[in-house]
């Protein structure tokens, strides 16, 4: 009995011949690359997306509400664009001077609110915070139901703001996943992704009486593929991170809140991004 091939007729040997001919000119028929080990995520919440697409390629308890930390300048920062001119002269509110992490400003100091948005956005100074709150809301309470309303329109159902600076307080936190979204649309705002990827800059008052030098707090932007975006940290949200990353024609967005070793670890989550976008699995 001849034995049959589980294969039949033309298209297999067509296949064959196709193989022969390719092989026969030299051409290599590698094997596709591999999917790389995942890097375990320490962090309570995370969201790797590539934001062209849409895909999303890791997550952890990105739904789960937490304090994010001084990762709430993005939604201060961006009704600040909304709402004023960056040539808007603030002068500065002794009220805006009790906060925490600052430049130590002075009552009374008139600076551009472009110069006090990078002090906000590029060292996260608390003080350039609250006195953009009381410029433009009147209060720092006013400024919050702005933030607020903010957040509705943009779909960031699993978000509240209690301040404009990220301290710790009831009814304070946002989402992996929300954040995603207000940094996505924070980044089409052409002032804003400027800001998040400078790495030092000299501010001044109007007046040119004081200068101040700011150095960022991302540790990440000495890669240069790395595009911004924001650090936070308090006692109770732990160390937080937003990670842009361009390259390749594919921009990569990471999440992290509460995050162990962030600068490793963001390097390494980015990194397995990359890797997953070249061998095309999601």
């Amino acid at each position: 009995m001849i034995a049959r091939w589980p294969w039949r007729g033309a298209p297999f040997f067509a296949g064959f011949a196709g193989w022969l001919v390719l092989a026969a000119a030299g051409v290599c028929l590698a094997d596709p690359p591999e999917i790389p080990a995942q890097p375990p995520v320490r962090a309570a919440a995370l969201h790797l997306v590539e934001l062209k697409s849409g895909r999303v390629l890791l997550t952890k308890n990105a739904t789960q509400p937490l304090p994010p930390a001084s990762l709430t300048k993005i939604m201060t920062a961006v009704v600040a664009l909304n709402e004023a001119s960056l040539h808007d002269v603030i002068q500065v509110d002794g009220r805006a001077l009790h906060a925490r992490s600052s430049l130590k400003l002075r009552r009374g100091e008139p600076f551009l609110l472009r110069d006090l948005l990078a002090a906000m956005l590029v060292t996260s100074a608390n003080d350039a915070c609250e006195a953009i709150a009381w410029h433009i809301g009147g209060t720092p309470a006013k400024f919050v139901e702005k933030m607020n309303a903010r957040a509705e329109v943009l779909g960031l159902s699993r978000t509240h703001f209690a301040n404009p600076c990220g301290f710790d307080a009831p009814g304070h936190y946002s989402t992996a996943e929300d954040l995603t979204r207000l940094t996505q649309a924070a980044l089409q705002i052409p002032e804003f992704s400027m800001m998040v990827r400078t790495v030092e800059r000299e501010i001044a008052t109007t007046d040119g009486r004081r200068s101040i030098h700011l150095y960022s707090t991302n540790q990440l932007l000495l890669d240069p593929d790395v595009t911004g975006v924001k650090t936070g940290f308090t006692n109770k949200a732990g160390r937080c991170l937003i990670a842009s990353m361009f390259k390749d024609g594919q921009q990569l967005l990471l999440v992290g809140l509460n995050v162990v070793d962030r600068w490793e670890q963001a390097t390494q989550l980015l990194r397995y991004g990359q890797a997953l976008l070249r061998t095309g699995q999601e």
